[in-house]
């Protein structure tokens, strides 16, 4: 069964599995736009739920993700991606044949094969989705709804979805303040493996050097606007990062080796005293990240 034409859709249920900072965002951006008659929510920890519910996050809470998703018509996997694949095989019995679902992942390839292999037939109507925003402080009190206004979202649509039904994710993202675009999922994951997974592995790792000095501690009490700038996403969630790093390895590994050896390129010349030719590799670095802007409306990044 074909979607209606998604024009200005509305839902009459959301059910969003995993009421942290992107689920919770969702839910409070959709109920800003019109989006959603109602929205019921279910995390591992119900203390979790009860919270959202308590801010007017969500309008209800359920005890099972089955139970949330039960005469849903629209389902936001806000999860860690390792997870959605086995959160699919448990919620498949009650997706409706014409329920749209989507997930917030920051990989794409792995969760389009969990989608496929754990649904079947209904993997069609799963679109893969990647909201390019959040932020170092997790959990649902630091949500809200503006958390995707000027944000990139990237939809990367399986060979199988409907038109209308990417039509309506596309429609759902734009309303709820986001600048969407399409890729491939594997285009996806080695695009993002250079602009997000990398640097927040080599944020982690600074972090971890530093932290394993002797002295350490007390270097960090000198700590200026600079470290903070550049060590803000070391402080993101360890689980979600596992998993990140786990799904996406081999593109990270690719990333990883390009940085070695730049990095080891630096390191030649201030071992070789080049000082001039130092200068000229920092000069070329800075004016790239002068020239860099962050994503506008009119750009494509497919």
């Amino acid at each position: 069964m074909e979607r209606a034409a998604p024009s200005r859709h509305r839902f009459q249920r959301l059910a969003v599995l995993g009421v942290g900072l992107l689920g919770g965002s969702v839910a409070m951006a959709a109920k800003r736009a019109g989006l959603v008659a109602e929205v019921v929510g279910y995390s591992k920890s119900p203390s979790t739920v009860n919270v959202a519910r308590a801010a007017g996050v969500i309008d209800h809470g359920a005890d099972s993700a089955l139970h949330a998703v039960t005469g849903a018509d629209l389902i936001i996997l806000a999860v860690p991606v390792a997870a959605i694949g086995p959160l699919l095989r448990q919620i498949k019995v009650a997706i409706g044949p014409t329920t749209l679902l989507m997930d917030v992942g920051s990989t794409k390839a792995d969760v389009a094969a969990a989608a496929e292999d754990a649904l079947g037939r209904a993997g069609r109507q799963f679109i893969p989705c990647h909201p390019i925003a959040g932020g170092e402080h997790s959990g649902v009190q630091n949500a809200r709804a503006t958390l995707f206004d000027g944000h990139r979202v990237v939809i990367t649509p399986l060979a199988d979805n409907l038109p209308a039904d990417i039509d309506a994710a596309t429609q759902f993202w734009e309303r709820c303040g986001a600048l969407v675009s399409q890729m491939t999922p594997a285009d996806h994951d080695a695009a993002f493996a250079a602009v997000s997974h990398l640097p927040h592995l080599i944020a982690f790792a600074y972090i971890d050097a530093m932290a394993r000095q002797p002295k350490g501690g007390g270097y960090l009490q000198l700590a200026g606007p600079g470290f903070r700038d550049f060590t803000r996403i070391a402080a993101s969630d360890p689980t979600m990062w596992r998993d990140v790093f786990h799904a996406n390895s081999a593109e990270v590994l690719q990333q990883l080796q390009l940085f070695k050896h730049s990095i080891a390129a630096f390191e030649a010349q201030i071992r070789q005293g080049n000082w001039s030719l130092l200068e000229s590799m920092i000069r070329l670095a800075s004016q790239s990240r002068r020239e860099w802007s962050t994503p506008t409306p009119s750009d494509d990044i497919a």
